[in-house]
């Protein structure tokens, strides 16, 4: 009687984990059980103005990338450390814009633009840190507020000041 209870536990266990990491019992597994849609801008529109205005200013010199995640210009596979566990420290990390070389697409610059979500206790937490890991590998991150209209001059002497150029 007692292997018909640890049956009836073990077919229990298995449901629950079925149902919480939605396992795909019975389906081709190569098969996606999600669904998508495309979305219909790939930027928000304060994002989109400030990239006009970053390409206006610097576009002719550098190739201005947006949404970039942290694991696109962060290397994690740092000699001994645990790099899975820094991939997944970074891998749901990004930043707004990355200005980079034209010769060999080298990172030298990240853009955050700060909205209204930048001041939940969470997320400056989560700057932080960016911020942290930003300096610690010696990439320049510079911080901008969101506006609806641009100050061009401004904006230039901020980035050109943060490449060091004069």
């Amino acid at each position: 009687m007692t292997w018909l209870y640890v049956l009836v536990i073990v077919i229990g266990v298995l449901v629950v984990a079925v149902k919480i990491f939605d396992l795909p019992i019975g389906q081709d597994k190569k098969k996606s059980t999600y669904r998508y849609q495309r979305k219909e801008f790939f930027m928000s529109r304060p994002e989109h103005l400030f990239f006009d205005v970053l390409v206006s200013i610097v576009g002719d010199r550098y190739y201005v990338f947006s949404q970039v995640h942290l694991s696109t210009i962060l290397d994690n596979k740092v000699k001994g450390q645990n790099w899975r566990g820094a991939f997944r420290h970074i891998d749901e990390k990004s930043v707004d814009f990355v200005i980079c070389d034209k010769a060999y697409i080298k990172p030298l610059l990240a853009i955050e633009l700060d909205d209204s979500s930048h001041e939940r206790a969470g997320r400056q937490d989560r700057d932080a840190e960016v911020e942290r890991i930003f300096k610690e590998v010696g990439l320049p991150l510079l911080r901008l507020a969101n506006q609806n209209q641009y100050n061009k001059d401004e904006i230039r002497n901020q980035i050109f000041q943060a490449l060091n150029i004069t």
